[in-house]
């Protein structure tokens, strides 16, 4: 259950992430009232999830996939194209999360 929090977390964090944008610096309510209830409900599940998850662990799997996400969101809502160089530290990124995932003893307590 704890990795189920862990993902509703992502998913609230990437509403929003996605919603600040189009807020328009808070001045559309709707995205803003989903930015306010996205983050509250991220840290809440985030919350849940450190129960049983390290600190560390779930914080680098909450970033790393919602680095993920936001970035697919901001290519299709949005159009934003990405670098080279940014895709190389996206890269980066999920590597890192692939090695805690399949090699570290951390994620099995």
């Amino acid at each position: 259950m704890h990795w189920l929090h862990l993902l509703f977390a992502v998913a609230c964090e990437i509403v929003a992430t996605a919603s600040l944008k189009a807020s328009r610096e808070f001045s559309r309510w709707m995205p803003s009232v989903l930015v306010v209830l996205g983050s509250l409900g991220s840290g809440f599940f985030l919350a849940l999830a450190l129960r049983r998850i390290p600190l560390g662990l779930a914080y680098a799997l909450w970033c790393g996939v919602g680095i993920l996400a936001i970035t697919a969101v901001g290519r299709l809502l949005y159009g934003q194209r990405l670098d080279a160089a940014a895709w190389a530290g996206i890269a980066l990124i999920v590597s890192g999360v692939l090695v805690i995932q399949l090699c570290s003893r951390s994620i099995r307590e």
